[in-house]
């Protein structure tokens, strides 16, 4: 019992690395391993997961000046007392938690950050950042990449409480290419992402707890093609580049539940 405590307690000091992509492939398919046999760990890992995503979708960002950066690194080194500790190497959580406070105090009038001091951005507001986030953060598009939805599909078991529908359209010209967490409208969502040609598309999914059916609606916001539409089981809110029709014929064939084979 008490070695089965001394990896568990190893796997937990691994799970901010883990969760940041700081390690190679073999390290992190042993801590995916460990994850899949050892609930607490994988509460734990997934707690963490969720906390980033609601950090990440919560906030609204504004660009900091290099001067403000080089004085909030100078102030973690100076509470990691002095060492010269990567910044990478610090848990993301701490850094975005750390970095938020001390914008808070130290920018001034044209540069500062938003937390729960404004209305709730909509849903179609929040897919779109999420969207946004996901092509511009490094590492942040899936959490499990793969074509394969007998992968894909089950990654999302013990995540999630409920089991979002996964198929491949590779043979419409939409293959699937993986999955992640994501955190919209206060839930912890499973986003799919398919590609087609040079396009992506962010597919977010989550039970509909109005358990109403509604039919597809197309619109834009910030440039992008956004879908939404409910089957009285599941809230579907698609986002990408393509052009409308393209993303609503996707959708549609979704909506349909047989892809092409």
């Amino acid at each position: 019992m008490a070695d089965t405590h001394v990896v568990e307690q190893h796997v937990l000091e691994q799970i901010d690395g883990y969760l940041d992509g700081e390690f190679d492939l073999a390290t992190s398919l042993a801590i995916e391993r460990h994850l899949e046999a050892c609930p607490p760990c994988r509460t734990e890992a997934d707690s963490r997961r969720a906390l980033l995503a609601r950090i990440a979708a919560e906030t609204t960002r504004f660009a900091a000046p290099d001067t403000l950066r080089h004085r909030v690194l100078r102030v973690i080194a100076a509470e990691a007392g002095g060492s010269p500790w990567p910044a990478r190497r610090m848990p993301r959580w701490v850094l975005l938690v750390a970095s938020f406070a001390l914008v808070a105090v130290l920018s001034s009038g044209t540069t500062a950050y938003l937390m729960r001091g404004n209305p709730a951005p909509g849903v179609e507001e929040q897919v779109v950042a999420s969207h946004v986030r996901s092509l511009l953060v490094a590492g942040h598009l899936t959490d499990v990449a793969s074509s394969d939805e007998h992968t894909v599909k089950p990654w999302f078991n013990h995540r999630l409480d409920f089991a979002p529908p996964v198929s491949d359209w590779a043979a419409q010209g939409f293959p699937l290419l993986g999955g992640r967490l994501d955190y919209v409208d206060g839930h912890t969502v499973a986003a799919l992402v398919y590609g087609h040609r040079r396009h992506l598309i962010n597919l977010f999914v989550w039970p509909d707890g109005a358990a109403r059916p509604q039919p597809l609606e197309l619109s834009a916001r910030q440039g992008y093609a956004v879908v939404h539409w409910s089957d009285g089981a599941m809230v579907y809110w698609a986002v990408s580049d393509l052009n409308g029709g393209e993303l609503r014929d996707f959708c549609e064939g979704l909506r349909g539940g047989t892809p092409n084979r």
